[in-house]
């Protein structure tokens, strides 16, 4: 037999082991992809559930302000420094809490 008469044969193996390396790909992929986007959207709907009044929020936006009320309608109403303007906003509208920094 010649070298290349040895390369055109086609090994004889399982064809499981053909997708082993597929899956582990695609596992190591949710590992470092999913879990994370999963555990953040779950805090992110903790913090929205667990909004008070007094609480100084950020929204998508960039707007900065304290929340005055929560609506029944999922709905917030922020009031804005420096005039103490009163905005409506959705409570989805909400992306993160502002904490003091001394």
């Amino acid at each position: 037999m010649t070298f290349f008469s040895l390369l055109l044969q086609q090994p004889s193996s399982n064809p499981i082991i053909g997708f082993l390396p597929l899956l582990v790909i695609v596992a190591i992929f949710y590992l470092l992809v999913f879990m994370p986007m999963q555990r953040q959207k779950k805090q992110q709907a903790q913090m929205l559930k667990d909004l008070q009044n007094g609480s100084v929020v950020t929204t998508t936006g960039g707007i900065v302000g304290t929340i005055v009320s929560i609506n029944n309608d999922d709905t917030l109403i922020l009031r804005v420094k420096p005039d103490n303007v009163k905005l409506q906003v959705a409570r989805s509208a909400v992306s993160g809490l502002v904490t003091e920094k001394t």
